[in-house]
């Protein structure tokens, strides 16, 4: 019953996999279809959403997830899972037309929550993001662009998102709370019904938290490189951090 209620752009249904044996990058078949990409080394794949999720909210700075995701990828090292990527409608989704001109549900997707072990190799970032959107080409072909932002919350500029050739369209400010030593964004002060305990705790010692003004600075990826034209924001030069 599950498997019908999925929207027509979300990935196959996760079904059993097998690691990619040794050779070049390619794709990890299941009895559903497209599971992931890789290498037998380093590669990416589904994950039960159950499963990211405990990931993001133990490792991911801002311990809560985004509840619209459903593009749920595990970063796996030598068989060992070391990063999480969560991929699916923007904070706000009505606003994608307002970035790409004519944009509907299931042609483009936000990075919602990344998170990579330490102990992965230098450049993993990048590498895993690579392989995730060539996962994304196959196992969801409607989706024209991805978008993504990088948060000052953790000092990022988006360099990352640089080495992976996005597009950079400009930052804007957002408004977080800081509260014993964690980071609620401004929202949670007013969504009570969805907002859960971090959400209640926030309204609840309002009075002791601290508000700051954050930049968020926004990236795009074309994976249909002729939908750039109805792109409606200008490309910007990418942001570098500024010697002390």
């Amino acid at each position: 019953m599950a498997a019908k209620r999925r929207r027509p752009y979300h990935p196959p249904v996760l079904s059993d996999w097998l690691p990619p044996l040794a050779g070049p990058p390619g794709y990890i078949m299941g009895a559903t279809g497209v599971q992931g990409f890789g290498t037998a080394d380093y590669f990416v794949a589904q994950i039960p959403c159950a499963t990211a999720r405990e990931i993001i909210r133990r490792e991911h700075y801002s311990h809560s997830v985004v509840n619209n995701s459903y593009v749920n990828l595990g970063v796996f090292l030598e068989g060992a899972i070391v990063g999480v990527l969560q991929w699916g409608y923007a904070l706000n989704p009505a606003r994608a037309d307002k970035v790409v001109a004519n944009t509907t549900q299931g042609q483009y997707l936000e990075l919602n929550r990344m998170f990579l072990s330490d102990d992965a190799p230098r450049n993993s970032e990048s590498r895993a993001i690579s392989y995730a959107l060539k996962y994304i080409r196959r196992a969801c072909p409607s989706v024209a662009w991805v978008q993504s932002y990088a948060d000052e919350r953790c000092q990022g500029l988006g360099v990352v998102y640089q080495a992976c050739s996005f597009l950079y369209l400009g930052f804007h400010e957002s408004p977080f709370y800081e509260l014993d030593g964690e980071v609620y964004h401004k929202l949670l002060v007013t969504a009570h019904l969805k907002s859960g305990k971090r959400g209640a705790y926030l309204r609840a010692n309002l009075d002791r938290a601290k508000l700051h003004k954050l930049r968020q600075f926004r990236y795009v990826r074309f994976l249909k490189t002729d939908w750039i034209k109805r792109l409606r924001m200008p490309i910007l030069p990418y942001p570098k951090r500024q010697p002390d």
